[in-house]
């Protein structure tokens, strides 16, 4: 059986090397690129991100990002965002007061958390549903964040026709509550960096891929 083949994004923003190798370690046959025919003959993209919200979506737009990931997105076709690879995927961020579209596939914006001590970086455990399948087999594991913004508010609208299946949503709280991962069909995001988190990310990372090949 081949291997499912995953393109990471490169937008010039993102830890693209790590994610690279945890990727393959766990089977996937990966390619880094902006090239728009990779990007869409792939089983699986992967949306790298660090830095500002605003600044990942100038990289983003500048490879033609939005419509690339939006192609994907329309035809039901996987998507993992990590990190600011997954905020960007929200309406907006509002970092140091710029106020930045993001590419609206969830409502909600990403503001600034609410603690003491910034940003939030190290181990820390989630709290996700328990028909949860990106974290099947690692429900009470802990993973590694690096972050001082994040989605504090969900606010995904009802279906009043019952139609539409509900994102699955984890939670984290550092100082208070934040969206840590989403899971809504093919299109996955994670807070933290999977790619960093040890056995637990590679495990994740392997459910993943089992959704793709």
């Amino acid at each position: 059986m081949a291997s499912p083949s995953v393109a990471i994004l490169d937008y010039g923003s993102g830890n693209v090397r790590s994610a690279s190798r945890a990727l393959e370690r766990v089977g996937a046959d990966v390619t880094v690129t902006a090239e728009r025919d990779a990007i869409a003959r792939a089983d699986g993209v992967v949306v790298p991100g660090v830095g500002a919200f605003a600044a990942c979506m100038t990289g983003f737009a500048a490879v033609d990002g939005p419509r690339q990931i939006g192609y994907r997105i329309a035809g039901g076709r996987p998507v993992l965002g990590i990190c600011v690879g997954m905020q960007i995927l929200f309406d907006r961020g509002d970092e140091h007061g710029i106020d930045t579209p993001g590419l609206g596939e969830w409502p909600g914006e990403v503001t600034a958390l609410h603690a003491e001590v910034l940003p939030h970086m190290g181990w820390d455990t989630v709290s996700p549903p328990a028909d949860s399948t990106m974290f099947r087999g690692i429900e009470g594991e802990r993973f590694y964040f690096v972050h001082s913004y994040a989605v504090q508010k969900w606010e995904f609208p009802d279906d009043p026709f019952g139609n539409m299946s509900s994102p699955r949503v984890t939670w984290t709280t550092y100082g208070s509550p934040f969206v840590s991962a989403v899971e809504d069909g093919a299109l996955w995001g994670t807070q933290f960096h999977p790619e960093k988190s040890g056995d637990a990310g590679l495990a994740l990372l392997r459910n993943w891929l089992e959704t793709i090949s």
